[in-house]
C-alpha cells in the first residue's frame, strides 16, 4: 500500500544547501502508522503490504539531500521520494500504486481526482490534539466522499422532504462510488489481515463514518451501500444534521475527510487534522 503525501515538505528561501533542514508543513500519525506496520510484520513476516508514505515534490533532485536531512531530523514516516524537477507529480501517482494523495495544493488534488485517485486537500491545525499511538483512526464523511453526491444534489435542488422521499424510495439501491471509496477499501484490506489472525477486537486500524445523514432511510441506504461494496466500516454515526465536532472530539481521529469546508474548519478548531475532498455540489471553496 502506498499512501502518498503531496508537498509535505517545502523548500523555503534561497538556502538550499545539503546541510540545512526544511520545516514540515503537515502532520504525520507516525507512531500509529509504525504500530500498524510492526504488527503486520509480526503476523506476516514475508508480506510487503504495509503503509508506505512517499514525499512527492516538484523540487529538483539537487535539493534531495536537504529533503533527506529534514526527514531524518523530524523523524518523519517517509520511505520514498519523488522529485520531478518542475513537472507535476500527478503523472507518477499510478506508477507508485497510490491509494491516497494528500496535498495543500487544490489544483494538484483535483488533477489526481480526475485521474481516479483518492485525493484531498490537507489542513493542519495550529495545535494538534492528542491521538492514539497504537491505533490508526480514520474518519470519513459520507456523501461526496465515500459515496457520490447524487443524493446531496436532490437535497440542494428540492429540499429535505424530497431528499427523505428519495432515500426511502431508493433505500435498497446502492449509492454510486465516491472519490475516497478506494482508500476505504485499501484500509479494509489491511484490517482483514488482522481479522484473519483473530485480532478483530484488537485491530490497530479503525474506520468511522461521521455523516449528517439521519435515520431511518438515509442511514439505511448508506449502510446497505457499504454492505454491497464489501469493505467494512467499524463505526457509523448518523447525526441528522447535528454538529460533527462533539463526535470527532470523542473519536479523536488522526485524519478526517469531508467535502464541505464548514466541517473541515470545525475539525481544525478541535485540533484535528482535516482534509477537504473537493467534490460534490455542496462544497465551498478551499481557502488559500
Amino acid at each position: 500500500m502506498s499512501q502518498n503525501n503531496g508537498d509535505a515538505l517545502t523548500a523555503r528561501g534561497p538556502d538550499l544547501t545539503s546541510t540545512s533542514k526544511l520545516k514540515p508543513t503537515t502532520c504525520q500519525p507516525k507512531p500509529a502508522l509504525e504500530a500498524v506496520n510492526t504488527r503486520l510484520k509480526e503476523l506476516y513476516p514475508d508480506s510487503k503490504e504495509l503503509f508506505d508514505v512517499m514525499l512527492m515534490t516538484k523540487n529538483h533532485p539537487y535539493v534531495g539531500q536537504r529533503l533527506i536531512n529534514s526527514i531524518n531530523h523530524h523523524q518523519l514516516f517517509i520511505a520514498r521520494l519523488c522529485m520531478t524537477g518542475g513537472n507535476s507529480p500527478i503523472g507518477y501517482l499510478k506508477a507508485n500504486h497510490t491509494n491516497l494523495y494528500l496535498s495543500s495544493d487544490p489544483e494538484k488534488v483535483r488533477e489526481a481526482l480526475e485521474e481516479g485517485i483518492a485525493a484531498a486537500i490537507m489542513f493542519t491545525p495550529e495545535k494538534i490534539t492528542e491521538v492514539s499511538d497504537t491505533q490508526l483512526r480514520v474518519a470519513f464523511d459520507g456523501d461526496a466522499v465515500l459515496f457520490s453526491d447524487e443524493s446531496e444534489r436532490i437535497y440542494q435542488a428540492h429540499g429535505l422532504d424530497k431528499f427523505l422521499e428519495n432515500e426511502k424510495e431508493h433505500e435498497n439501491k446502492s449509492l454510486e462510488y465516491g472519490p475516497l471509496k478506494g482508500f476505504l477499501e485499501a484500509l479494509d484490506k489491511l484490517q482483514k489481515k488482522f481479522y484473519d489472525k483473530g485480532q478483530r477486537m484488537d485491530c490497530p486500524i479503525r474506520t468511522y463514518l461521521v455523516t449528517s445523514r439521519g435515520a431511518p432511510s438515509p442511514a439505511a441506504r448508506a449502510l446497505k451501500t457499504l454492505h454491497s461494496w464489501g469493505p467494512e466500516i467499524n463505526e457509523a454515526h448518523f447525526l441528522s444534521g447535528a454538529p460533527k465536532g462533539p463526535m470527532l472530539e470523542t473519536i479523536r481521529p488522526h485524519i478526517f475527510f469531508d467535502d464541505q469546508m464548514f466541517h473541515v474548519e470545525g475539525a481544525l478548531k478541535l485540533g484535528i487534522v482535516a482534509c477537504q475532498v473537493p467534490c460534490g455540489i455542496s462544497q465551498g471553496p478551499a481557502p488559500n
